[in-house]
């Protein structure tokens, strides 16, 4: 008799802190969620991308909730510690059940809405990388300019001097043979050096354009890459949360009569 009573007072122990347990894990989630979604902007996408993350990844920890205050129930029905058959409403599994399904259902519709919102930041990212590499090719064009106006009145100070005043230069390593020989060849024929400049700022033009278009690529795909993983991960992770809520909640309601 002794021994029966002991079992039923440890089952009665056991019951409860399941319970309570469930419990907390289920409102301090929630509570968490809810508290980092702050300030709410349920309209801005960037925020909707962010709470749904949030929720997903602390997804596991509701549904343990849910799993051991049912447990909880479970212990008492195989210890014949209920006080008797209460209505629907007045049953705290119905409502753990239905609150199960009902997180089903939010994380199923989160799937698509995720993806969607994945899809508009990366078409983003990706506006945001097009136009800073229009401004870098627009700031370094003018760099450019700056610098072939510059030569042009250098070579222009070069071509009046005389070539005695260009060995001297050279002596003193101020230039170089080539380039003193570039200017007297300005000298001889000073329409020489507009097309020669002009050539000197389409190769730099292209080696620019070269460089900023290898940059621009790697990191379209990099956002890419980004994008897909975290589309994929948070997606398949909100379905596979959306079918183990689903069929505990589905399951149990159906059954609610003989848990």
């Amino acid at each position: 008799m002794r021994s029966t009573k002991s079992s039923l007072s440890s089952s009665v122990l056991v019951s409860r802190t399941l319970k309570t347990v469930g419990v907390v894990i289920i409102l301090a989630t929630l509570l968490d969620i809810g508290i980092g979604a702050i300030p709410y902007n349920i309209l801005d996408r960037q925020w909707q991308i962010g709470f749904t993350t949030s929720l997903v990844d602390r997804g596991i920890v509701p549904m343990v909730g849910v799993v051991l205050f049912l447990t909880g129930f479970w212990i008492d029905g195989n210890s014949e510690n209920e006080a008797g058959r209460k209505s629907l409403l007045a049953e705290p599994r119905f409502w753990a059940l239905a609150f199960s399904s009902l997180l089903g259902a939010i994380y199923l519709m989160l799937f698509p809405l995720h993806l969607s919102n994945v899809g508009w930041s990366n078409q983003q990212v990706l506006e945001q990388i097009s136009q800073k590499a229009t401004q870098a090719e627009t700031e370094l064009g003018n760099q450019l300019n700056t610098e072939v106006n510059s030569q042009r009145s250098q070579i222009s100070q070069l071509i009046a001097t005389s070539d005695a005043q260009l060995g001297q230069l050279v002596s003193n390593n101020q230039l170089s043979k080539e380039q003193a020989d570039l200017i007297r060849k300005f000298k001889a024929d000073p329409k020489a050096v507009e097309p020669f400049l002009n050539k000197r700022i389409e190769e730099t033009k292209t080696q620019l354009q070269t460089r900023i278009g290898t940059e621009k690529l790697a990191a379209e795909k990099k956002a890419k890459t980004e994008s897909l993983k975290v589309g994929l991960r948070i997606g398949i992770s909100s379905l596979l949360l959306a079918a183990g809520f689903i069929t505990i909640g589905w399951t149990g309601l159906r059954n609610i009569g003989q848990l």
